[in-house]
């Protein structure tokens, strides 16, 4: 029976290169000359260190566009407020990896309520789809393109 898995996920390495990038453009700009702005990357979350509020917004400008040129979905990241540290600010933006409970329940929902000829199911972070076609799958594919905006979604592990 041929399915295949919906998940989401986000490429490290193309985060960790655009958070590079971010940093290398920051430092050779001209209006963060003297200032300790930088971008620190960790394991699901990258932080945003600078001066002051209109510092982190140009940053996190940078940032986007260059997460953009890479091919690395903004939507899988979920912004924090700017808070104070010290005398400087920061802002953290978690990265969202994996598909939760609750927006995985709302794809089968999305799914069922289509009455496409397939099954959806949970699994951990993923939800597998299984159908009896070949084309019923394409169908689900281009069903949950549509539906679900909030996060980046892939389809991968084709099965036979």
């Amino acid at each position: 029976m041929p399915s295949f898995d919906i998940t989401s996920e986000v490429n490290k390495v193309e985060l960790h290169n655009a958070v590079d990038q971010s940093n290398k453009e920051i430092t050779n700009r001209f209006d963060f000359k003297g200032s300790n702005a930088r971008i620190e990357e960790s394991e699901a979350q990258i932080i945003l260190h600078a001066d002051d509020d209109f510092k982190v917004k140009q940053m996190m400008e940078i940032f986007i566009n260059k997460c953009t040129k890479r091919n690395v979905d903004v939507r899988a990241f979920e912004h924090e407020p700017i808070e104070k540290a010290g005398s400087k600010v920061k802002q953290t933006i978690k990265v969202k990896d994996g598909i939760k409970s609750d927006m995985a329940k709302k794809i089968v929902k999305s799914i069922k309520d289509a009455k496409l000829k397939v099954t959806a199911t949970i699994q951990g972070n993923a939800v597998r789809v299984a159908g009896t076609k070949k084309d019923d799958l394409q169908t689900a594919i281009q069903h949950v393109r549509k539906e679900v905006t909030e996060i980046p979604v892939q389809f991968g592990n084709f099965r036979d």
